[in-house]
């Protein structure tokens, strides 16, 4: 039975409650701290669980990728947005690279101004030990 989460209009207090398909919209719901039925609902966030291949099947076609490492800002831009299809945090690191490359330099000023960033997370020349 799905969980439905309300706020007291009269007390602001939140609660949920379990209600079925059939009787959401029907069933009058009242709060549980006061009793009162001048409730809305709250809807809150969810996350959506994707497939490696519907996030692989979403990623930009190779060809738009010509002439990215001329344009540090589109490469910062598109790089950022295919980071949040992944799960993992990539640290902070990676957001200081993103945000140099969204600011308009170009990879080889940030391997300049960073010359530890290969040897991070044991990768000293670009390949994981």
């Amino acid at each position: 039975m799905p969980l439905y989460e309300y706020v007291c209009n009269d007390c602001a207090k939140r609660f949920d409650l379990h209600l079925s398909y059939e009787d959401y919209g029907r069933k009058k719901v009242r709060c549980s701290h006061c009793a009162s039925t001048n409730v809305r609902r709250r809807i809150t966030r969810f996350r959506l669980k994707r497939s490696n291949a519907s996030r692989l099947a979403d990623m930009p076609d190779p060809t738009s990728l010509e002439g990215l490492e001329n344009d540090p800002q589109s490469l910062g831009r598109m790089i950022r947005t295919m980071s949040k299809e992944g799960d993992e945090d990539l640290g902070p690191e990676f957001d200081e690279v993103v945000d140099r490359l969204e600011s308009g330099q170009s990879p080889g000023e940030i391997e300049q101004a960073l010359p530890d960033l290969e040897e991070y997370n044991g990768m000293d020349d670009g390949i994981p030990d």
